[in-house]
């Protein structure tokens, strides 16, 4: 596949590989140079109303929820091994989506592939529970049943990856589904409906529309006929969701970010700390929910710890992800990128110091991409919005502390809980800070560390509901309580 070449590709309902009902189509783009790399159909509210129609006729009519939880289990199994088989190829579009290094990509498919390959061994691991039963003479049953048809919205900065968490688990379920990805990002999405396809998920079951969210994406979240909506990005669009979807009262799984605080303590191992914190932030130009983009260090190795950071920072590569050498590639698109030197200029403004980066880089192969140098503020306080709002950008900011009640409170301090870690040798220490933040996940001399068997998702505004694990399963399912009286008797209780 040439890095040159214009794709040209379709969306699919019902089976069927199809054009935008009205025709319309949009560009894809390289954010490394602002080239096109493809063009898609831009859909609207009729065709994903078409695909919810075709979700839901699957579900109601078709054999999928139905099947013995082995057979969906094979099936999932098998799309795991044709993402192993086709890791090359997926890896190369996502770069070309994403403009995040091949090497992120192929980790990134590795892992979707044992998405699927966990969560079919899942499928068939729950066959109900036997709950005791006030009355002998009966039997008592709570079973798990697919929740029905799913509506799912997938963020561009880890398109295929942030879909498998919800394709994989929805498929081993029995449920049907409508994805709808990002329509900056939606390659490898399509990609992945695919190999669908050709594992042999039945017509309708899978669902891709593509189109922008405020219209095909809020069809998903208004249908009565969609059961749960499941989106990964930004808190005011997932607010939006919540208020559509309470219109009939479905289920949401929601993932809206975070602010997430990287604490470190004097007492950590210096040089391991100092590569995780470059690490927490700069892999994907800092466009990462989980960002350690707060930083939090204590009195005794401040100054020497943003020192070693500015220095580290100053010597980052960036360039094309298809470069072995280059280390961070561009951000998405121009307005992303112009939304990140606002934040750099309201921190300025508000007091930050810059250590560097702080512009565009003046390199003239990346003149024509979305680049962003590596951006270090220090003298950073709590209530700055550089510290409190989300950048999604290559830019991290740090806060000198004095205590650990100190430093637990302000972590604290924020209107996100999706994820937090902390560096110290002080056993005592780790145990109380574990359970004094108020994050989903917390990493404890580790960071931006996820496996498919731990759950995911976060307090606070950070969202609702868990992905991945085996909560991650039960997310797609309803709980159904099932009673048989073996010998009832008549209560003669009116008209005897």
């Amino acid at each position: 596949m040439s890095e040159k070449s214009v794709m040209e590709r379709r969306m699919y309902l019902d089976g069927k590989w199809v054009e935008a009902a009205s025709g319309e189509t949009t560009e894809v783009r390289n954010p490394f140079d602002g080239s096109v790399i493809a063009r898609v159909p831009h859909g609207d509210r009729e065709d994903a109303r078409a695909a919810v129609a075709a979700a839901r006729r699957a579900f109601d009519h078709g054999d999928w929820p139905g099947l013995p939880a082995v057979q969906r289990a094979a099936v999932v199994r098998r799309i795991g091994d044709l993402v192993e088989r086709d890791r090359e190829e997926l890896a190369r579009l996502e770069t070309l989506d994403t403009g995040k290094t091949l090497e992120e990509s192929r980790w990134d498919m590795d892992d979707v592939a044992g998405i699927f390959r966990y969560f079919a061994g899942l499928a068939d691991k729950d066959g109900g529970e036997v709950i005791e039963s006030p009355n002998p003479d009966s039997t008592s049953l709570v079973v798990r049943e697919p929740v029905g048809v799913c509506g799912q919205i997938s963020p561009w900065n880890y398109p295929l990856l942030q879909a498998s968490w919800k394709l994989a688990p929805a498929l081993a379920a029995g449920c049907t589904l409508v994805m709808k990805p990002s329509e900056i990002t939606p390659l490898t999405t399509i990609k992945i409906t695919e190999l669908c396809e050709e594992a042999g998920v039945p017509a309708g079951v899978v669902n891709t529309v593509l189109g922008p969210g405020s219209r095909a994406g809020a069809e998903l979240s208004e249908s009565p006929d969609v059961d749960l909506i499941s989106f990964t990005g930004g808190i005011d669009t997932g607010k939006r969701i919540i208020r559509a979807a309470s219109g009939n009262v479905k289920k949401m799984a929601l993932e809206l970010g975070g602010k997430n605080p990287n604490i470190v303590f004097d007492d950590a191992d210096f040089d391991l700390a100092l590569d995780h914190a470059l690490n927490a932030v700069f892999f994907h130009a800092g466009q990462i929910c989980s960002a350690g983009a707060r930083l939090l260090v204590q009195d005794g190795i401040h100054d020497r710890f943003v020192d070693a950071l500015e220095a580290r920072i100053r010597k980052i590569r960036l360039g094309s992800g298809f470069d072995p050498k280059t280390q961070m590639g561009p951000v998405i698109s121009p307005e992303h990128l112009a939304k990140v030197e606002e934040y750099v200029a309201i921190a300025a403004a508000e007091g930050a110091r810059l250590r560097c980066g702080g512009a565009r880089p003046d390199d003239p192969a990346l003149q024509e991409g979305w680049f962003y140098l590596p951006t270090l503020f220090d003298n950073c306080e709590n209530d700055m919005r550089i510290v409190q709002e989300e950048v999604f950008g290559p830019v991290i900011s740090v806060e000198r502390f004095h205590s650990e009640e100190e430093v637990v409170e302000r972590a604290n301090a924020t209107v996100y809980g999706l994820s937090a870690g902390f560096w110290t040798r002080d056993p005592d220490r780790i145990r109380r800070v574990s359970r004094a933040l108020r994050f989903g996940t917390v990493w404890v001399n580790d960071f931006n560390v996820y496996f498919v068997q731990a759950p995911w998702g976060g307090y606070k505004q950070s969202g609702l509901g868990r992905e991945l694990g085996r909560i991650g399963l039960e997310e797609y399912t309803e709980v159904k309580h099932v009673y048989q009286n073996h010998a009832n008797k008549p209560l003669n209780w009116f008209g005897a």
